[in-house]
């Protein structure tokens, strides 16, 4: 049968896999080599670890550099690895239940035997011409190998199919964490892009702001204008630099979570290289959409993994009724030091029927397949998860996309308004109470367009991540 010693290291398995330029010239006629990226400053301590200080000045980083590092630095990254590496250990634990074990060994011993003691007389052996003494000093040797092999013992055999097993789920969890990581990193730098978007926005709405209220002022100075509208460009003015502290401030946070993700200080300030990109979706049918992802979806893989180990295990359970036999022995030679040595060996066949052990081995058989109809279950509702969120992320991207079109439009739009208010205001035809309802407009036509580009691409994001390709083409789904 299976000791239950020797399920543990499957179940510990199980639950594992349960469970990511600057160039300068030289001179005039030969070109300059090109030079890496600046990288953080890294501190080693003595126990291995790695601890990363900020290194002076911004760091140019781009979406796939940032992801790279994520992938290189990440926390979850990191243990989802050493996971890898604690189910391979068991693997090799189980394992060696099925390969010969060998040892071998040597040592010397001296004895001081009392010959009276053990009721051995010396006068015993003078009938036959042998004198002795009542102690006696003898030195001996002994060199051994000793060999224990399982061979036959097919428990054993699936337990170490089922350790196997858990090792590409182990697997499959890595890479699935590196998708989520990919989306995340990629998320964050576009959010990042979008919010640096907006102070742009905002600095050229602020210098519009400001000559509005120079014209204003002007006009009141030269007694054509009023009061008012030098009050109310005034507050738009003031609107407008709240708008923009906020925006920084937004940006500054944006970059502090980027950091994080990708393994950076937070104090690191960043430059971000690359801009919001935009293409056309190239759609996918449903059909193909959904079987690319029950290919590629690492957590669906990873519970058919999770099935196949627990129908390894039911296996073991199962075949735990049969006989094991086992060998075990040993040959070395022994004898007395600058004395005669001789051979000595041993052979042993054990052959091991478990008898009064059915209500155990039930059990055991009834947990293994309550585990598997529940693993059948969770593969069953994730298919339909699966389904539900690649229809949610298509009609995402489409309506995204739409999104984007009429929003440029109305960026357009509204800064044909703004610039013909002010137009009508500098000829004095009109007062600033229109230029600053236009600008309100433009402020908002443009907050729309940069959200409505970031909903875009990452929805294209979390499409290529519901089909389980996010972290290898995530570029093509960008249009990059």
């Amino acid at each position: 049968m299976v000791n239950k010693a020797k399920l543990w290291p499957v179940g510990l398995a199980i639950l594992a896999t349960a469970g990511a330029a600057l160039g300068q010239q030289g001179g005039a006629d030969l070109p300059s080599a090109p030079t890496p990226a600046p990288r953080a400053l890294v501190l080693k301590f003595a126990d291995g670890m790695k601890v990363e200080q900020a290194m002076p000045g911004a760091l140019p980083l781009s979406m796939d550099e940032a992801i790279d590092r994520g992938l290189q630095h990440n926390l979850q990254i990191l243990l989802a690895k050493d996971n890898e590496l604690a189910v391979h250990g068991q693997i090799l634990t189980v394992g060696n239940a099925l390969l010969p074990n060998l040892t071998a060994k040597a040592n010397t011993e001296t004895q001081q035997i009392n010959l009276a003691a053990l009721g051995l007389k010396p006068s015993s052996f003078v009938a036959f011409g042998i004198t002795a003494s009542t102690i006696v000093k003898v030195d001996t040797a002994l060199a051994q190998v000793s060999a224990s092999q399982a061979l036959f013992n097919v428990p054993a055999y699936y337990l170490f199919r089922a350790a196997q097993k858990a090792e590409l789920g182990a697997q499959l969890s890595t890479l699935n964490a590196r998708g989520g990581l990919v989306l995340a990193v990629g998320t964050t730098y576009l959010r990042a892009l979008a919010d640096g978007a907006e102070i742009e926005n905002a600095r050229a709405l602020e210098k519009a702001d400001q000559e509005v209220l120079r014209q204003a002022t002007a006009s009141h100075d030269a007694g054509v204008g009023t009061n008012l509208d030098v009050l109310r460009a005034r507050v738009q003015l003031q609107t407008q630099q709240q708008v923009l502290i906020n925006a920084e401030n937004t940006f500054a946070k944006d970059k502090i979570s980027l950091n994080r993700l990708i393994g950076l200080p937070a104090e690191q300030e960043l430059t971000l290289t690359d801009t919001a990109p935009y293409a056309e979706y190239a759609e996918l049918p449903l059909d193909r959409a959904l079987a690319l992802a029950y290919e590629r979806r690492k957590d669906l893989l990873n519970l058919q993994a999770q099935l196949d180990v627990a129908d390894a295990t039911r296996k073991a359970v199962k075949y735990e009724r049969i006989p094991v036999l086992t060998f075990d022995g040993f040959y070395g030679v022994l004898g007395e030091i600058q004395g005669l040595y001789h051979g000595v060996f041993s052979a042993e066949g054990k052959l091991s029927v478990p008898i009064f052990q059915e209500a155990q081995l039930r059990g055991e058989h009834e947990v293994a397949i309550a585990q598997m109809t529940a693993l059948r279950q969770n593969i069953a509702s994730l298919k339909v998860t699966i389904d539900q969120q690649i229809r949610s992320s298509m009609l995402d991207v489409e309506s995204a996309n739409e999104l984007v079109k009429v929003a440029r439009s109305n960026v357009e739009l509204a800064t044909q308004v703004l610039q013909d208010s002010t137009d009508r205001f500098s000829a004095g035809v009109d007062d600033n109470l229109p230029v600053v309802q236009a600008q309100a407009t433009l402020a908002a036509a443009q907050t729309r367009l940069v959200e409505t580009l970031y909903q875009y691409n990452q929805s294209k994001l979390t499409l290529a991540r519901n089909t389980g390709v996010v972290e290898t083409q995530y570029k093509a789904y960008l249009g990059r």
